[in-house]
């Protein structure tokens, strides 16, 4: 896998997860680096990828992978 930025504009750190939204079900999923990028998804380095929030009322699925501290 190659190296991927992190999607948050002035950050260049290296991308270790990948978020996806589920518009029709009010969902942020957040899980592992997929293996490639995707146009409507976002490749997140692991600051941005702890801070992340939704939008009130939405859900924020976290994959276990990609929880602080692991």
């Amino acid at each position: 896998m190659s190296r991927r930025p992190c999607s948050r504009v002035n950050c260049a750190e290296e991308a270790v997860a990948t978020l996806t939204y589920v518009y029709a079900d009010s969902m942020a999923v957040l899980g592992p680096l997929s293996m490639k990028a995707e146009p409507h998804s976002y490749d997140l380095c692991e600051k941005h990828a702890e801070r992340l929030s939704a939008p009130q009322g939405w859900i924020v699925l976290r994959h276990s992978a990609v929880e602080p501290g692991t």
